[in-house]
């Protein structure tokens, strides 16, 4: 069965973007090291999943990446181009994106459809609503939380769904030299 990856950037007080989506708070100057990390991170996948409104702006932004080989992203926004993308909706009718299919039916089903497939792993981008679905049926192996260095004060959480406790296992912390720290966690079944 393949895996379910979550790679998102947080803010210190726990919040995936603004209240209206705002990501200018991210730290993007990301050095080698880092990039590497999320390089390894990726190189088992070859599935992206995203939530529609995540979509529309995500897809968009690294194909014009991977047309431009004097980009420092140029390399990952090759590989995030060519991978099969499913975009999660209940408003788009058809794919407007290559390498893009869409997933209207329930989440949980759809998942464990994708899951069930032969193939290596899935990694979830967002948004956040979707996010917040996904936590909330349990349906992340694992977490990769890029720990911004910044506190929003308000904004759209990932957590505020869940209804009941859940646990999670520490796997391993890494701190990096832009001030991000990526805490890896499994969820405990």
């Amino acid at each position: 069965m393949r895996k379910l990856k979550l790679q998102v950037q947080i803010s210190l007080d726990g919040f995936i973007a603004g209240p209206k989506g705002e990501m200018e708070w991210m730290e993007w100057n990301w050095d080698d090291q880092l990039r590497n990390y999320i390089s390894q991170i990726m190189n088992p996948v070859d599935c992206i999943i995203l939530g529609r409104k995540l979509a529309e702006g995500f897809i968009p932004y690294w194909a014009e990446i991977a047309l431009k080989p004097d980009d420092p992203d140029f390399e990952p926004a090759k590989m995030l181009t060519r991978t099969q993308k499913v975009v999660f909706t209940k408003t788009l009718q058809e794919s407007k994106w290559e390498n893009t299919i869409l997933a209207k039916g329930d989440l949980v089903e759809e998942i464990k459809k994708l899951k069930d497939q032969d193939g290596q792993d899935i990694i979830a981008y967002g948004g956040a609503t979707f996010v917040s679905a996904l936590i909330k049926e349990r349906l992340i192996d694992e977490f990769y939380f890029l720990l911004d260095p910044t506190a929003i004060g308000h904004g759209l959480p990932i957590f505020n769904e869940i209804g009941t406790m859940q646990g999670f296992s520490l796997i391993e912390s890494t701190p990096f030299n832009c001030g991000i720290v990526v805490l890896h966690y499994e969820q405990k079944k």
